[in-house]
């Protein structure tokens, strides 16, 4: 069974799309199968994944109006096949931004990424969907098609303003639409040791959050703002870069964790 992830945060900027497609290059670098679903209208993640959003024959909106199956609307790029990280893309373009208004007065509108991913269930071991920084029907979708929600976020005080917003909705949703929702982790990104009001704020979290709060910490790094603009994960564009070993290790974290969860299940259901 793939285990479903959301990348999300309600705050912009935050480096949601950089982690879905680096973690996914992560994942798939330690031999696991991943589906990357970009359900972002700006398609960054498509973009940064190697694909041309312009040029999809079939992309997420077809998957949602019921008009494709994933099977039919994912591709592997070939540029992360080329970079050895290579994972399946169902990606998304300004069509997207239609499907909100075509959705509204639809039949289980907030299912239907979860009943298109039931599907290809056994296809793959994660999916990751980059979700847009807001609460919308998109969001909606990912939220109830996933098991969890990792958050990536800066350590800075706003940043703990808006996480007290989303830990508040993951709550209601697991609460109305999705039982099996909960809090993965947090991911501190954009992190810079040498600003105390970072390691302030990164103390409080860890305070607050305990082991939720992930090991791994996604360094400021250059080169991690580059790798986007060639189509690449970080990954594939400098594989010896802070920011590549740091998503290497948290892939390897996530998973490790995984693990750990699953094991604890099959203990408790003996």
């Amino acid at each position: 069974m793939a285990h479903i992830f959301c990348i999300a945060n309600q705050k912009g900027g935050v480096g949601k799309t950089t982690t879905t497609v680096n973690l996914a290059a992560g994942l798939a670098k330690i031999g696991q199968r991943v589906l990357m679903v970009d359900l972002d209208p700006q398609g960054n993640a498509t973009m940064g994944s190697g694909v041309d959003k312009r040029a999809m024959a079939l992309s997420v909106y077809d998957v949602l109006l019921e008009s494709a199956s994933i099977t039919e609307a994912a591709s592997v790029p070939d540029k992360l096949k080329d970079a050895g990280c290579a994972y399946a893309v169902l990606g998304a373009n300004r069509e997207l931004a239609g499907a909100e208004v075509e959705l509204v007065g639809e039949e289980r509108r907030e299912r239907r990424l979860k009943d298109a991913l039931a599907a290809v269930d056994g296809d793959y071991d994660f999916v990751l969907i980059d979700c847009p920084p807001s609460l919308s029907m998109l969001t909606l979708n990912g939220l109830c098609a996933a098991q969890g929600v990792i958050v990536p976020m800066q350590c800075e005080y706003f940043a703990l303003e808006g996480l007290a917003d989303l830990t508040n909705t993951i709550k209601q949703v697991h609460a109305n639409l999705n039982r099996d929702l909960k809090l993965i982790g947090l991911l501190r990104v954009m992190f810079d040791p040498r600003i105390t009001l970072q390691q302030q704020v990164s103390e409080q979290l860890k305070d607050h959050f305990g082991d939720k709060v992930f090991d791994t910490v996604i360094p400021r790094n250059v080169r991690l703002a580059e790798a986007p603009s060639h189509g690449q994960s970080i990954l594939g564009y400098d594989k010896a870069s802070r920011g590549s070993v740091a998503y290497l290790g948290l892939a390897g974290e996530v998973l490790r964790r995984q693990r750990e969860r699953s094991q604890q299940q099959k203990e408790t259901a003996a």
